[in-house]
């Protein structure tokens, strides 16, 4: 499992999404949350402002990251 370090209270899925290269910008976040498999804690997430705390698990693709 990877690990994505969170130095602020909360990070939201589009900033995550823009962070770890999977989009490169805002706009790209809508498209890849539907045309992709994202979770949160094992829950399929639509929302770009879905706020990620530390302790999270975001799953992308079936690639775990462990929020920390």
């Amino acid at each position: 499992m990877n690990e994505f370090k969170i130095t602020t209270e909360f990070i939201t899925i589009s900033q995550l999404l823009k962070v770890l290269d999977y989009v490169t910008s805002g706009g790209e976040v809508k498209f890849f949350l539907m045309d992709n498999e994202i979770l949160l804690n094992d829950q399929l997430i639509f929302e770009r402002k879905k706020k990620i705390k530390p302790g999270d698990i975001v799953t992308i693709n079936g690639t775990r990251i462990l929020m920390t």
